[in-house]
C-alpha cells in the first residue's frame, strides 16, 4: 500500500501542478458562465425584424398584424408591387422582408402570399411572420362569424397540472422540468469525466511505456500496484477538479445571480420585458371580480433570488450520494480497461481499434438512456436492466436518480458495479503485467486473450 500511495501522490501532484489543470479548474466555470451571459445578452439585445407590408387585397391585413418586441410591421411604399420592391431594396434603415398580399387574397383563399427578401429568409423569421399572419387572418374570420378574439380567449382554459409520485412517502410532487434537466446534466458529467480521464490513463501508460520509464519502475513495484496507483491518482485529480467546479458554480449562482437580479430590478428597460414576463405579471395580479382572499401571493424576494429553488422536491441527498458512487465506480471500471490498452500497444494510433469495443457500451448507454429513461419509462424493465449491467449502469442509474429509484435497486446496482470493477481490474491487470514490457509486436485480440492466462 505504501508503494501504491507513492504512485498516487506522484500522479496527483504531476497533474494538479500543470497550468492547463489550473486554467480548466478555476477559469472553466467562469468562461462557461461568461459565454452563457454573453449569448443571453446578444440574443436579448437583438433588434426587432422590420417587415414591410404591401396589401393589395380588400381585407386590410396591415391593421390586423400585431407588432411585438421581435417583429415590427410597417406599410410598404409604392403604388404597386414593383415600386414597393424597389423601395424595399433602397430602404434606410434596412428592412428585413417584404410581405405581399395579392388582390386575389381572401379569407377563404390564402394562396399567392409572398415573402420577399434580399437573400434567403431564415426559418425563425419566416415562422414569426407566418404566426402573425395566421393570427390576423384568424381574427378576421372570427369577426366575420360574429365573434372576437377576447371572447375566444375567455373561453380557453388554462389549468395547472401537478405530477405526484405515489411511490414516495406522502406523495412527492414531481417537477418534470427540474427532473429531466438534472438527469441530462448528471449523465453528461459522468460520460464526459469517464471518457476524458479514462483516455488520460491510457495515454499516460502509453507514454511511460514508449519512453522505457516502465522498465525502471517495474523493478521497484509490481505491475498491478503501478496500474492501481495511476488509476487512483487520476481519480483524485477528477474529484479535485469536480469539487472546484461545484464550489465556483455555487458561488457564481448564489452570490452573483442575486446581484444581477437586483441591478435589473432597479431600472428594467421597458423594451426588455418579454411577453412571458408580462404574462407572469398579469397572472400575479388579482382579477377584478375575484375575492380578496383568492388574490395571488407574490413570491418573496428570498424565493425569487434563490437560483437553487428548482431543486425543491428532488431527492437531493440520494442524487449527490448516488452520483458520486456511480461516477467513481464507472471511472474505476473503465480506467482499468483503458490502462490495459495503453500497456498493450506501442503506438497510440494502434489504440483506436481497442478503444472502440470499450467505448461502445459507454456511448450506447447514454443514447439508450435518453430514449428509454427520459423519454420513456424510468422504472421500466429496459431502464432497470440498463442500470444493473456494470458497463452501462454508471450513466443509466445516474440518469434515473432524479426520478426516484427504490433503495434495493440502488444497492443491487452498486454491488454489481463493484463486482464488475473487480472483474475488469483482474482482466486489465493480467493484460497490463504482460503488455507493459512487450515491445515491437503487433497486438491482436487473440494475443490479448492469451496474456490473460499467462502464469507467473
Amino acid at each position: 500500500m505504501d508503494k501504491i500511495w507513492l504512485i498516487i501522490q506522484r500522479e496527483y501532484l504531476t497533474r494538479v501542478r500543470k497550468k492547463s489543470f489550473l486554467i480548466m479548474s478555476l477559469l472553466g466555470p467562469l468562461l462557461l458562465a461568461g459565454s452563457m451571459v454573453g449569448i443571453a445578452l446578444l440574443s436579448g439585445s437583438s433588434e426587432a425584424d422590420v417587415v414591410a407590408v404591401r396589401d393589395e387585397s380588400s381585407q386590410q391585413i396591415l391593421q390586423r398584424l400585431t407588432s411585438t418586441d421581435d417583429i415590427r410591421f410597417v406599410a410598404a411604399t409604392g403604388r404597386n408591387l414593383k415600386e414597393a420592391t424597389e423601395a424595399f431594396k433602397k430602404a434606410k434603415p434596412k428592412q428585413d422582408a417584404l410581405l405581399y398580399f395579392p388582390a386575389s387574397f381572401t379569407l377563404d383563399d390564402s394562396k399567392g402570399i409572398q415573402l420577399l427578401a434580399n437573400g434567403n429568409v431564415n426559418l425563425k423569421r419566416q415562422s414569426k411572420i407566418k404566426k402573425a399572419v395566421d393570427k390576423a387572418v384568424g381574427e378576421l374570420k372570427l369577426s366575420r362569424s360574429g365573434l372576437n378574439q377576447a371572447t375566444i380567449d375567455n373561453l380557453k382554459a388554462n389549468i395547472e397540472l401537478d405530477a405526484v409520485d405515489l411511490t414516495q412517502v406522502g406523495g412527492r410532487k414531481n417537477n418534470v422540468g427540474a427532473t429531466t434537466g438534472a438527469a441530462y446534466v448528471l449523465s453528461i458529467l459522468v460520460y464526459m469525466f469517464i471518457f476524458i480521464y479514462g483516455v488520460q490513463v491510457m495515454r499516460g501508460v502509453g507514454e511511460e511505456k514508449s519512453s522505457r520509464i516502465m522498465e525502471v519502475m517495474i523493478s521497484s513495484v509490481k505491475p498491478f500496484q503501478l496500474m492501481m496507483g495511476k488509476i487512483l491518482g487520476i481519480a483524485a485529480v477528477v474529484l479535485t477538479q469536480f469539487a472546484l467546479w461545484m464550489a465556483l458554480s455555487w458561488g457564481l449562482t448564489t452570490l452573483a445571480a442575486p446581484l444581477l437580479m437586483k441591478s435589473e430590478a432597479k431600472s428594467p428597460p421597458a423594451a426588455a420585458v418579454s411577453g412571458v414576463q408580462q404574462a407572469a405579471e398579469y397572472s400575479k395580479a388579482p382579477a377584478a371580480d375575484a375575492p380578496a382572499g383568492n388574490a395571488a401571493v407574490a413570491p418573496t424576494p428570498a424565493a425569487a433570488s434563490n437560483p437553487w429553488a428548482f431543486l425543491n422536491g428532488l431527492p437531493v441527498g440520494t442524487i449527490i450520494g448516488g452520483f458520486l458512487f456511480f461516477f467513481l465506480g464507472g471511472y474505476l471500471l473503465y480506467s482499468a480497461l483503458f490502462a490495459s490498452i495503453g500497456a498493450a500497444v506501442d503506438d497510440q494510433t494502434d489504440s483506436q481499434q481497442f478503444m472502440f469495443p470499450i467505448t461502445i457500451p459507454l456511448i450506447l448507454s447514454y443514447i439508450m438512456s435518453i430514449n428509454v429513461i427520459i423519454n420513456g419509462d424510468p422504472n421500466g424493465p429496459l431502464a432497470f436492466w440498463l442500470s444493473m449491467i456494470p458497463l452501462t449502469s454508471p450513466i443509466a442509474m445516474v440518469m434515473r436518480l432524479p426520478f426516484g429509484v427504490p433503495m434495493w435497486q440502488l444497492l443491487l446496482s452498486g454491488s454489481l458495479l463493484v463486482l464488475g470493477f473487480i472483474g475488469t481490474t483482474w482482466v486489465a491487470a493480467r493484460i497490463y503485467r504482460v503488455g507493459i514490457l512487450m515491445y515491437g509486436k503487433k497486438v491482436t485480440y487473440g494475443e490479448l486473450s492469451k496474456w490473460m492466462f499467462y502464469k507467473g
